[in-house]
């Protein structure tokens, strides 16, 4: 006990996540991005991209233990006319209109999508998406609550 004394002991506990949903709906994006930035520079380098999730598994002996496996990764862009590659920030699920009508940036190429995300990524640190992602959010959740009731019903 002794050692303990030395210490400067504390009560605090982690935070788990940002403390307001503007925060949280940031970081959400913004992690996004940085999972399809790394899928666009596996695509160019030829390799192939696996991420991962942590999950628990249980074995024979009923022992759960904590193991990573893989999970698909959806493309957040796509290949248009004349090789034009077209991206969309997704969220929920769906993409999020960027200007009125506009859902989409293109590129020269893939490899232009690169300078795209960290742009994109920029506005989301500065906030310029957070009334989009409100009413995305929004609407999901009118979505969940008719689909509920339907099921209800």
């Amino acid at each position: 006990m002794s050692l303990l004394k030395s210490l400067k002991l504390s009560a605090a506990k982690p935070q788990a996540q940002p403390a307001n949903p503007q925060d949280r709906n940031r970081e959400k994006l913004r992690g996004y991005l940085a999972e399809q930035r790394a899928l666009i520079a596996a695509t160019v380098a030829g390799k192939p991209y696996a991420a991962f999730r942590t999950v628990t598994k249980t074995d024979e002996a009923g022992n759960r233990t904590r193991v990573e496996a893989p999970r698909a990764v959806r493309k957040g862009w796509f290949m248009g006319e004349g090789g034009k590659a077209f991206f969309q920030l997704r969220y929920g699920g769906r993409p999020l209109e960027l200007a009125k009508g506009m859902s989409a940036v293109e590129a020269d190429n893939v490899e232009g999508l690169t300078a795209i995300i960290d742009t994109l990524d920029q506005a989301v640190q500065a906030g310029e998406f957070d009334a989009a992602v409100a009413a995305a959010a929004q609407a999901r959740a009118a979505m969940m609550k008719a689909a509920k009731a339907n099921k209800a019903s």
